[in-house]
């Protein structure tokens, strides 16, 4: 891709305008719900303390060109932002819907629109970011090999993901997930493209029974009409709990962070945490 072609949309670089508004990798309507939940919810938070630990661990407190694919509404960038105010940070979302409420986050982030796929960037970044991204793209190999291109040697890819196959319910259908992951799946992904995995460790440890309960009730529905999101959503409410229940389950997660953080591999749950070096 010429980084010199784009369109301009309200100041925005998009590299691909076409996929800005509707495609079958993520749902756009997405968005203003995950901005009412994300700084509250159990597991938003507890993901970002522990990408903010592997940061500090790989990347440290340095003056990082740092890019995030799928940012979203920008909660990731922003946990980043408070820890580590020396970084660069750029954000890319292929919904111009997720980059608006992004910027309203982040102001003095940039943001641009673009398909992970097809990214406009050669050895640029000293971290670059795909947390429960990966798992919406149809072609995941070919979005490794570009953030690989994007790399500056030596330099890293952290990575979040879903766990297990098997753990596939209505909530992945409606999230439009195209896999789960296993590890070795994942690492040999990775080092198709021409990466070492140098950090791995289940996430959602202490809950995974919990989880794995909840989604016997789920059972695989691939035959859901994604059109239909609207009146599924009620299936996504597991994400805005009680307040009890939300600050029982934040305790819990603290225990897995207080594993992650020594250095400790947790060996299942509902998530995996990656991060590989180019």
């Amino acid at each position: 891709m010429n980084t010199d072609k784009y369109t301009t949309i309200d100041g925005i670089k998009c590299y691909a305008p076409e996929l800005a508004g509707e495609n079958s990798d993520f749902p756009p309507d997405i968005f203003e719900f995950l901005a009412k939940v994300e700084e509250k919810n159990f597991w938003f938070l507890s993901r970002n303390r522990i990408i903010q630990y592997l940061f500090g661990k790989y990347v440290g407190n340095t003056n990082a060109d740092v890019l995030e694919i799928g940012c979203g509404t920008g909660f990731v960038l922003t946990g980043l932002k408070k820890q580590f105010p020396t970084y660069r940070l750029m954000g890319s979302e292929i919904h111009f819907e997720g980059i608006k409420l992004a910027k309203k986050r982040l102001p003095e982030a940039e943001f641009v629109q673009l398909d992970a796929t097809d990214m406009p960037f050669h050895q640029e970044f000293d971290a670059i970011g795909a947390f429960d991204v990966l798992e919406h793209i149809t072609e995941d190999v070919l979005a490794m090999k570009e953030i690989y291109r994007a790399l500056k040697p030596n330099r890293f890819f952290f990575i979040s993901v879903p766990q297990y196959q098997w753990m596939w319910s209505t909530t992945d259908d409606l999230a439009y997930h195209k896999r789960r992951y296993n590890r070795a799946g994942l690492h040999d992904k990775l080092h198709q493209t021409g990466f070492s995995t140098i950090y791995t460790s289940s996430f959602v440890f202490s809950l995974f029974p919990l989880m794995y309960l909840s989604r016997l009730t789920k059972r695989k529905s691939r035959d859901i009409e994604q059109s239909n999101f609207d009146t599924k959503r009620a299936e996504l409410n597991e994400l805005m709990l009680p307040p009890l229940l939300n600050m029982i389950f934040y305790y819990l997660m603290r225990f897995d962070e207080l594993l992650i953080t020594p250095g400790f591999d947790l060996p299942f749950g509902g998530s995996l945490m990656v991060v590989a070096k180019k």
